[in-house]
């Protein structure tokens, strides 16, 4: 038992030596010191690991001075309800001190990082959004009014500036060549504690589906982060800004272990845009992909879940002028692996308009290269939802839990579709049944069945009579204009 104890103490204090002489090397670089640490050191604590411990005090002393906090002042405003403004209302105000007021002052604090030595200032959209007045107070406790210059909702990425000179700013690290487990300092400004340091590893990166910005691909850290960090800085061993904090996933509010920022490359490229031409423009190339989940994969002919499956292509868009076809695979762009949806899109997003791209397909188990011209992403449309009920249906068929009925030209005009779009429409799902499992929604228009079209209620019955109890079901729904392949079990 003994010499377990001691070879455990042999191994920590080993791995404390690595870690310190790493640490203090990579710091040597920011602050020009030697290294060499002068003084009396206690006997029973190895000097690397002092030494470790003081690099990380110089990191925070190096990069605080460019981290400052922002202060917001927005004018919420509410409709008084009607029960106030009843003409009996005034009879119970002598007793009763209600205060009602139309509008009032909303405060809030957050932090930001100075990116350029005259003032330009990063932060996230939604510490600053809709700011009747903005406040921003640096390490030496100089504040100054700051003016929104630019901001970018989809990323949640606003750039402020302030009139002063000579600031410090931080280098910008590469956040393409991160690795899980490196070491990262957030500092901010949480509760209104100002430069407030914390330290941790990279737990993730490529983190999306987070439901906070629509295009995402987050840095997920365990540094602690509360309300106040969000826009402060997260950086390396390096002192070399790595991101930006932006949000935290908690049940209680506060710290629980699971953080997020923005990656420095996409900061730079929103910033970039945003001085220089006031706006954030995205590539586009016209398809509308979703997920392989590992039925999706098998059915198609994967060995795992990575690519983006196409669902849909836009007409005269890039993509189909280049012939990209829906139930096509995009494993690579560029020559970079494409390692889910979210992936795929902020390649695509943060290609230039006019740019050449190499796209490696998969159809029907055969991979080639088609090259696609970037253009620039047209404004979105809002997707259109059933105002109305459908109409009891007038024949039926059963699969799975499923009934449908004909696409009629008026239930296609409910359903916000062209008048000429084909299929059946699901009039309704099952509670429990495979159907709902896979989640199929009254409205949906079932346009394929295993990649046979399906243009009547004839259609669907032909196809469906020769399907097997248990068998794998290859569905092509239409839900409101958005298009995907789903499986169920019959």
């Amino acid at each position: 038992m003994m010499k377990k104890k001691i070879a455990f103490s042999i191994i920590i204090l080993l791995i404390g030596f690595l870690l310190g002489g790493i640490t203090y090397y990579s710091l040597s670089k920011i602050t020009g010191k030697s290294g060499s640490i002068s003084g009396t050191f206690p006997p029973n604590v190895p000097r690397q690991i002092i030494e470790t411990g003081r690099a990380f005090s110089d990191i925070a002393r190096a990069v605080s001075p460019s981290v400052v906090n922002i202060s917001t002042t927005k004018i919420v405003r509410r409709e008084v309800q009607p029960f106030f403004e009843d003409p009996f209302f005034d009879f119970f105000s002598p007793f009763h001190d209600f205060d009602t007021p139309r509008k009032w002052k909303e405060r809030s604090l957050g932090s930001g990082v100075i990116v350029s030595a005259d003032g330009y200032i990063v932060t996230n959209n939604h510490v600053v959004e809709k700011s009747e007045e903005i406040k921003v107070t640096l390490i030496d406790k100089r504040t100054f009014k700051g003016r929104i210059v630019g901001a970018d909702p989809k990323t949640d990425i606003a750039i402020i500036k302030i009139n002063t000179g000579n600031l410090p700013t931080l280098p910008w690290g590469d956040s393409d060549k991160l690795q899980v487990g490196e070491f990262v300092l957030a500092i901010g400004s949480p509760y209104g504690l100002s430069n407030t340091v914390t330290m941790g590893i990279i737990s993730a990166v490529g983190r999306a589906n987070v439901g906070i910005a629509d295009y995402e691909d987050f840095i997920q850290t365990d540094a602690a982060i509360n309300p106040g960090n969000s826009g402060g800085p997260l950086v390396n061993i390096k002192g070399e800004l790595i991101g930006i904090n932006t949000a935290i996933f908690s049940r209680t509010g506060g710290y629980q272990g699971i953080g997020f920022a923005v990656p420095s490359n996409m900061v730079r490229l929103v910033l970039d845009q945003l001085l220089q031409k006031g706006k954030v423009t995205r590539g586009w190339i016209g398809v509308t992909i979703q997920e392989l989940t590992p039925e999706l994969a098998h059915e198609f002919g994967l060995k795992n879940t990575k690519g983006a499956l196409v669902s849909d292509v836009a007409k005269d868009s890039p993509a189909s002028r280049a012939g990209i076809m829906r139930g096509d695979i995009i494993l690579e762009f560029n020559g970079k692996e494409v390692k889910d949806v979210s992936n795929l899109r902020n390649m695509v997003a943060q290609s230039k308009a006019g740019t050449e791209v190499t796209l490696k397909i998969l159809r029907a188990g055969k991979e080639f290269n088609i090259k696609v011209n970037i253009t620039e992403l047209p404004r979105e449309v809002a997707e259109v939802t059933p105002e109305q009920l459908l109409p009891e249906p007038s024949e039926l068929k059963a699969l799975t839990g499923l009934s449908v009925m004909d696409l009629t030209k008026d239930i296609a005009r409910q359903l916000g579709l062209n008048k000429d779009e084909k299929g059946v429409v699901v009039i309704k799902v099952e509670p429990g049944s495979p159907a709902d499992d896979a989640e199929i929604k009254k409205g949906d228009i079932i346009k394929e069945i295993n990649k046979k079209s399906i243009n009547s209620i004839e259609d669907f019955n032909r196809i469906v009579s020769g399907i097997k109890k248990n068998d794998s079901v290859l569905l092509f729904v239409n839900r409101g204009g958005r298009k995907f392949y789903v499986i169920l079990r019959a």
